[in-house]
This record gives structure tokens, C-alpha cells and sequence, in this order.
């Protein structure tokens, strides 16, 4: 592996999708993963979509990672885990709370082991409160953390992504916090190890920003708008003539003007009803009334092209066969083939952010269930052949 985190060593003991995401990231930055998984295998191999009966959500979900099984329910579970412990400096868990100290790996074990361990513990409300013990996946995230009562049209249901999109949040903040962690350590090498409480749904509450503070202050409760923007306007979803989809944003009088003069109406800068944002707002309607006219009148590349001498701010709305096909994703190599053992080969996203001089790289799709038990088992903690068949007679591996 190459990257600013060479060197890393992550314990992925997380399933599913937000915390295994976490892993992943720091995978993609150049950590050392290694995933645990019971001997009957994570659920997300069975998510579709499938192919030859096999998860491609799969391949790239936990990319990079090496992949051992172990039964942390099991005496010899625990004792191969803690023997694995002094080989890495992070462990990702998403055990209901308290599930790990019924197993015998409380953090108090934990550390004993390995000082200096990073524990990161994903659930969807936390370690504490009345909510703890419940499950949750991401829909419940993205209702309880209030995304989707704002989400959908004015006089519509609330909605949901067509994505777990609170999953990809918390797996953002998970490896957010990990990395804070760990710089503490590389200040101070003898810094003691840090739990990580990251309830799911206060991330995808922390990401609404100022909609809290707006009920606070002003008693506001943000409402269903569909696609037009509550705080900016002109800003909606359009069809063009030739019936594709476009989207317009913009908040800035400067970026206003220039939209304006795109649609060959640079009068509507100078009316006193668009002066500032706040009063295009208040106005959104007259205003998308009058973007939405003009798109509808020319063909996609027309509307494009207009924006585009004029400094505007308008986007085609892709499909994924569009980003594909986007020469801006092509000359950034956004979209990277993958060798894989049973597709021969696979296309997905790139690393991001892009590192100048300490270039990233995906290293390989996600493999089979225990497909490193002898690399990863007999490396760390020389096991031979024999004992390892011995362990997996009894199910332990």
C-alpha cells in the first residue's frame, strides 16, 4: 500500500455498511486493514446488486482490506484477538453497546493489550441513553437525524435518498474521528488509547448546520421544498427542450447577474425585487418562473454553452452512464478499472481527496470470506496449516 497512512494498521471488526466504510476510507489512504468476520460472513455480501450470485456492492465497499474470519463468541476467538491486538493501532466495532464486553473485550481489555488502541464504536445513537440498545440502519439515521423531514416536495411525503446516505456520513465521521485520534498520539507516542462514541444519528444531525440554530433563534421548522433552494434563488430543477434535466444554483449578486445575462435578461440584476439574495428568495418563484420558461425553450447543449460564456452557474443533471462518460471524470481518471478474481476486472470511484506528493491508489477489491486466514494468522501470529484446519474444524475461523 502507498499513501499518507503507509503504515497504519486497522482492525475492521464492523459490518454492514457506515463503520466498514470508515475502514475502508483509511484502506483507501493507505492503512493496512484487516477485516473480521464471523466464519458465516458479513450481510453485505448478500446485498444486490448482485452478479454470478455475487455482491458487487461487495467489491467495492471494503476495497483494499485483507480479509481473516474469527469467532469473537468463542474462548479461542477472544484469545487469537488479543493476540492480534499489539500489531495495529485502530479498532472499528459496530456491536450493539456493550456486545464486546459480554465476549470478554471490554475496552478496559483492550487497552490492557495495546495501550495505545484507537477503539471506534459505531451505533446508530451512541453508547449511553435511553435509545442505546436499538438497532438502526441508515433510513432510520436519516429520519430520527431529521434529513428526510426535509427532504421531498412541498406537498409530498417526506423521502428518502435513493441511497443509505446516513451510512456514508457516519463512515465519513468515523474515519474523521480516528484520524483526530491519532494525531494526538503522533504528538505524544505514550498518549493512552481514545474510545470513539459515534452515534449515526447525531452525524447525520451534525451535517444540517444552521437548521437547528434556525429553530433556536427563530423558531423556524424548515419544511419540505422540493427542489427549490429555501435559501437561495434562483435555484431549481429544470427541463430543457429536448428533455433532459438541469439544475441552477447561485447566491451571490455576482453569480446572479451572470445567470441573468446567460438567459439574455441582464435587466433582472438591476430590478429592486433581486437586489439581494434575501429578496430573490422571497421571490424564488417569479424568478424560477422565469428560468424555468427560458430552459424549456432550448436544447441541452444551447442552455450549457449559454451559461458557460456567461460565467453561470448551471449543471446537467447526470445519470451514473453520464459520469462515465464525462471528459472531466475521464482526465481526472475519477473512475478507475480494478482487477478482480471473479469479474476480471471492475470500474469504480477513485481515492478522494487526491494527495500531491503522497499519491493514493486503490489496491484491490474486496475479497472472499477468510481468503487471508493463512497469510494474515500465520504472518502475525505464526500459525501453520495444521492448526489453522484445527481451528476451522471447530469453527473458530
Amino acid at each position: 500500500m502507498n499513501g499518507p497512512l503507509e503504515g497504519l494498521r486497522v482492525l475492521d471488526l464492523a459490518t454492514i455498511i457506515a463503520a466498514p466504510l470508515s475502514a475502508t476510507l483509511l484502506a483507501d489512504y493507505g492503512a493496512d486493514v484487516v477485516k473480521v468476520e464471523l466464519p458465516s460472513g458479513d450481510g453485505l455480501r448478500n446485498f444486490p446488486p448482485l452478479k454470478d450470485e455475487l455482491s458487487i456492492w461487495w467489491k467495492t465497499a471494503n476495497r483494499g482490506k485483507r480479509f481473516v474470519t474469527l469467532d469473537l463468541r468463542t474462548p479461542d476467538g477472544v484469545r487469537i484477538l488479543k493476540s492480534m491486538l499489539p500489531h495495529f493501532d485502530v479498532l472499528i466495532e459496530n456491536f450493539r453497546p456493550g456486545t464486546l464486553d459480554r465476549w470478554g473485550l471490554s475496552k478496559e481489555v483492550l487497552w490492557e493489550v495495546q495501550p495505545s488502541l484507537v477503539i471506534l464504536r459505531t451505533t446508530a445513537f451512541g453508547q449511553d441513553g435511553p435509545y442505546r440498545d436499538r438497532p438502526g440502519f441508515a433510513r432510520v439515521f436519516e429520519a430520527m437525524g431529521g434529513l428526510t423531514y426535509i427532504t421531498g416536495e412541498a406537498d409530498g411525503p417526506p423521502m428518502h435518498p435513493g441511497y443509505p446516505l446516513g451510512d456514508a456520513i457516519g463512515g465519513l465521521f468515523g474515519a474523521l474521528g480516528i484520524l483526530a485520534a491519532l494525531w494526538k498520539r503522533a504528538r505524544n507516542k505514550e498518549a493512552a488509547g481514545e474510545e470513539i462514541d459515534l452515534s449515526l444519528t447525531e452525524a447525520v444531525f451534525r451535517l444540517l448546520d444552521y437548521v437547528p440554530i434556525a429553530y433556536d433563534q427563530l423558531g423556524t421548522v424548515q419544511k419540505r421544498t422540493g427542489n427549490v433552494n429555501p435559501y437561495s434563488a434562483p435555484a431549481s430543477v429544470f427541463r430543457t427542450a429536448d428533455d433532459h434535466w438541469i439544475t441552477l444554483a447561485g447566491s451571490t449578486n455576482a453569480v446572479f447577474a451572470r445567470n441573468c445575462q446567460a438567459i439574455g435578461k441582464p435587466e433582472l440584476a438591476q430590478d429592486p425585487r433581486f437586489s439581494t439574495n434575501p429578496s430573490r428568495v422571497k421571490h424564488s418563484s417569479e424568478l424560477n418562473a422565469v428560468f424555468a420558461e427560458w430552459c424549456g425553450e432550448h436544447a441541452l447543449d444551447d442552455v450549457l454553452a449559454a451559461f458557460e460564456s456567461a460565467g453561470g452557474t448551471i449543471a446537467p443533471i447526470y445519470d451514473i452512464e453520464q459520469i462515465f462518460n464525462d471528459p472531466q471524470m475521464q482526465a481526472r481518471k475519477a473512475i478507475v478499472s480494478i482487477p478482480d478474481p471473479d469479474f476480471g476486472e471492475v470500474r469504480m470511484q477513485n481515492v478522494v481527496p487526491r494527495y500531491t506528493g503522497d499519491p493514493c491508489q486503490v489496491g484491490k477489491t474486496a475479497g472472499a470470506l477468510g481468503s487471508d486466514n493463512a497469510e494474515v494468522f500465520g504472518r502475525l501470529l505464526g500459525m501453520d496449516e495444521a492448526t489453522l484446519a484445527h481451528l476451522a474444524e471447530r469453527g473458530v475461523i
